[in-house]
């Protein structure tokens, strides 16, 4: 048990981010990982020129790496926005426009899980507005999941870094991922449970796996205090994944945390438990 039965992918929107974006798969590969995970890499654009796809998918061939999970296009990320879903006018319409794109690009490389970040609120704008276009925009990407044979991901942020973001608990992505569900018949909804981000809203994360394992499609981790690496803070990291392998997750667990030396951070892994299995 442990790590080593774990199925990891580096994160590299977060790690290597120091080299172009380009060039980061083979840094992953070089460290031992052959699974990786991307936000949308194009902040400035839903709809990137097919050449810069095609480039992106070969730098993953090349490097002999699988995409395994893909954010639909999310506004300045890393940046002050968290999302695009249910943010009215031209982000909205900037999803819309991602979708297809965002779920051809994830056919064309094989990607089976496509993460939807919900959006912050907007000053002067309902709530239950937001709430209405976001499950409009859900469905819409839900479906041109499934057409993939992707699942849609909804996740849960926290309050003290993302605080106009709404999602801050489990139970309130939950509810997303019902009602998209339930909307589109294709039970294709999944939740992202990323640990560090509900630790840091004070949710039990032991009582979360034991609760939600089951509508889980996707982890990541990062320690806590800080988003280093596991080890560098206070989380029981290898005895909460061991929960959720009890619990029936076999999938994927993303390594979403920050590190100065990318290549260096990676210690606390043994070589062999790095390759996907």
């Amino acid at each position: 048990m442990g790590y080593t039965d774990q199925r990891f992918d580096v994160n590299l929107s977060i790690l290597f981010t120091e080299l172009p974006l380009l060039e980061r798969p083979a840094a992953a590969a070089a460290a031992g990982f052959t699974a990786v995970e991307l936000w949308w890499p194009w902040i400035d654009t839903a709809t990137p020129e097919q050449s810069e796809l095609d480039a992106l998918k070969k730098a993953l061939e090349d490097a002999g790496t699988q995409l395994v999970g893909l954010n639909f296009y999310a506004g300045q990320l890393p940046g002050p926005d968290r999302g695009a879903v249910s943010v009215p006018g031209e982000e909205s319409d900037r999803f819309k426009a991602n979708i297809d794109v965002a779920a051809d690009f994830a056919a064309s490389v094989d990607c089976k899980a496509l993460n939807a970040l919900y959006g912050n609120r907007v000053e002067g704008v309902d709530p239950e507005v937001q709430d209405a276009l976001a499950l409009e925009n859900l469905v819409l990407a839900a479906r041109a999941a499934d057409r993939v044979g992707a699942i849609l991901l909804i996740e849960t942020l926290n309050k003290p870094e993302s605080p106009l973001y709404p999602l801050v608990s489990a139970p309130s992505a939950i509810e997303v991922v019902d009602k998209v569900n339930e909307a589109t018949g294709l039970g294709n909804a999944k939740f992202l449970l990323d640990i560090y981000h509900l630790a840091m809203n004070g949710e039990d994360v032991s009582a979360v796996i034991a609760e939600y394992a089951a509508k889980t499609g996707h982890v990541q981790i990062a320690d806590m205090p800080g988003r280093g690496a596991p080890g560098t803070g206070e989380l029981p990291l290898e005895q909460l994944l061991d929960e959720l392998r009890k619990a029936g997750y076999d999938g994927w667990v993303g390594l979403e945390y920050k590190a100065a030396d990318a290549a260096a951070s990676f210690e606390w892994l043994a070589a062999e438990a790095r390759p996907a299995r």
